[in-house]
């Protein structure tokens, strides 16, 4: 069991990992587990929402209160523009494939400025998939920095207002208006541009006025529960009282002002009654995004709609297509074989490739489900087994390792000590209300303990005359930063969704406690510096566990078909085969029948 799909987080959290779910069989029974599990902590989310609403109250108020048709332009801003002189010719080329140089600013500043860190490095891996990112607090910020980059995002997480002073440089904002390279705006003090460059200079650049454009509408920021992106429904859903809202853009056309261009849409449904507004629109170098998309997000989210929008800025000539994955997870050496034969007899008819993620040692140290004695099973002691692993790789698998024994010494972590039901990198129990939450690195951790147990895997694939892995999963999706980068000297890629600690950006020790856990819709090289290749469905899980519904087929070709948005994306999921063909069968021809195409894990290494 693998369970750890990454998934609306309903208990306050990010993109974040989701726990697993058990059985209790040792053959990795389970479920890829949809739970509120996060690593920010849910008063952090709750009070963040209900400050940026606040302050969003405080600055409508004193909008009210001041004379808003006065429109100056600076004297520092007028000579400025003078000496930028005219636009016309002076747009950037389009970056080579593979070869765009991004610049993500983030906030630092406030109550709640740890947030800006994990926001970041969310929008640094998705840019990883494009070239080179660098990221810095928006402070330091210095000018003309801008134009060494083919594009800029910046994530505005803290409000500033009276409360908190204006940590963005002025010479951003100015930057941003002369300058012709794309800017991707997200979330908070996009009004404090408009103030300092001028309402004037900023309406004529790009068509709207944020100084009069707020998340609340009517005194709440309703019930946005999807966006609209390129003829797909995406999905929105944020725990009542959580919500920041959508910034509600006020377009000001005519005249000289630019125009703009809605590039989707916020569904507000709160009393049953739809309404649509703009969640993302563009005019000039400007792309502006209504709220932050890494919060309460799943497989069909409206974070998908951000993924794709980066193509415009980084990689504006990408040709459409959509590809498809799928990995068969939780072998290990007490698998069934006809179960095995089974499933890639299916796959071979259907000409697909795809990965098997095998745990090479079993292991049950209490005797949970050997009466009481403990039992350790190598795949050395298996030869059927191994043949029929054999008989996969020449049918169109490709081999790849999850872990060592997918369990963590003789203790519950969180279940029973078994193989493929516990953590094996991180430690982590199961509260009260049935729901597992992470603890943290193990006592032990270390580069030296990680490279331990990642050897003595490959030993194992080795005695039994297996190839060695150029992939891998880490068990349950949890390790600390420090195993990642083990994992990373060992193999290719991993395919997985990560986890991402505070103080990888800053340099400062990590806090395992704060995290942002991540999926993506295409191959990233990540913050670490590591390749991850894509897992953004989830898994069939037929049952409801640690209070995760369940996840069938037709939910699988759902996810498909929101990130067909995606237009160089892919729909990637994983099977444990312990279940029936039918519904592996019912997932692969669904995602095919929506025009993707299957190809194998190591293809993109």
């Amino acid at each position: 069991m693998i369970a750890l799909a990454i998934a609306a987080l309903l208990g306050g959290g990010f993109l974040a990992p989701a726990a697993s779910a058990r059985e209790g069989r040792g053959d990795a029974a389970g479920s890829a587990a949809q739970s509120p599990a996060t690593g920010v902590n849910a008063k952090d989310l709750k009070g963040w929402a209900a400050a940026q609403r606040s302050a969003d109250r405080e600055r409508r108020a004193e909008m009210a209160g001041r004379h808003t048709g006065e429109k100056r332009t600076s004297t520092h801003i007028r000579q400025a523009l003078r000496a930028a002189g005219p636009r016309a010719n002076r747009a950037p080329r389009a970056p080579e494939p593979g070869q765009a140089k991004t610049l993500v600013l983030y906030d630092t500043a406030g109550p709640y400025g740890h947030l800006g860190e994990l926001y970041a490095m969310g929008v640094a891996n998705l840019g990883g998939h494009f070239g080179t990112v660098t990221t810095k607090p928006v402070q330091e910020y210095t000018p003309g920095l801008l134009e060494s980059y083919d594009a800029t995002v910046y994530i505005g997480s803290t409000y500033y207002g009276d409360e908190i002073p204006d940590a963005i440089p002025e010479d951003f904002y100015l930057d941003t208006l002369l300058s012709e390279r794309p800017v991707t705006w997200i979330g908070e003090n996009i009004w404090n541009m408009a103030n300092s460059v001028s309402l004037q200079e900023f309406a004529y650049r790009y068509g709207w006025d944020p100084t009069s454009s707020f998340y609340d509408v009517d005194g709440s920021v309703g019930q946005i529960t999807k966006v609209n992106y390129k003829g797909q429904e995406l999905t929105r859903k944020i725990p009542a009282g959580q919500d920041p809202g959508v910034l509600h853009p006020h377009i000001t056309p005519g005249g000289d002002n630019a125009a703009v261009t809605e590039l989707a849409q916020a569904v507000d449904t709160a009393g049953g009654a739809e309404k649509n507004s703009p969640w993302a629109i563009r005019s000039g170098n400007l792309t502006y995004v209504g709220e932050i998309p890494f919060t309460y997000v799943s497989e069909s989210d409206r974070v998908i709609a951000f993924q794709d929008l980066l193509f415009d800025a980084l990689a504006p000539d990408t040709a459409e297509q959509h590809r498809a994955m799928v990995r068969l997870e939780d072998i290990t050496p007490l698998s069934d074989t006809t179960s095995l034969r089974a499933i890639a007899d299916y796959l071979k008819s259907k000409n697909i490739a795809y990965g098997i993620n095998v745990i090479p040692v079993y292991s049950d140290p209490k005797g949970v489900q050997n009466n009481g004695v403990p039992r350790t099973v190598r795949l050395s002691q298996r030869p059927a087994l191994v043949n029929t692993l054999k008989y996969m790789l020449s049918n169109g698998a490709v081999l790849m390792d999850h872990g060592y024994t997918h369990q963590y010494g003789n203790v519950d972590n969180p279940y029973n000590g078994l193989t493929a039901d516990d953590f094996e990198f991180f430690r982590a129990h199961v509260d009260a209300t049935d729901t597992v939450v992470y603890d943290g690195p193990a006592a032990e951790d270390s580069a030296e303990w990680a490279q331990e147990r990642v050897t003595a895997a490959l030993a194992e694939f080795a005695r039994v005359s297996l190839p060695t892995p150029k992939l891998w999963t880490t068990p349950h999706y949890a390790a600390s930063a420090t195993d990642y980068k083990v994992f990373a000297q060992n193999f290719a890629a991993r395919m997985e969704r990560p986890l991402y600690f505070s103080g990888t950006l800053s340099g400062t020790p990590t806090d395992s406690s704060r995290y942002l856990g991540q999926f993506f819709p295409y191959p990233v090289n990540d913050v670490y510096g590591t390749k991850v290749l894509p897992e953004n469905l989830g898994s069939y899980e037929p049952e409801a566990h640690n209070n995760n519904p369940p996840r069938l087929a037709a939910d699988l070709i759902n996810n498909a078909k929101a990130n067909l948005a995606v237009r160089d994306g892919f729909a990637s999921f994983y099977y444990h085969p312990y279940q029936p063909v039918e519904p592996l069968k019912e997932t692969v021809e669904g995602i095919l029948a929506l025009g993707y195409t299957f190809v194998s894990p190591e293809s993109l290494i």
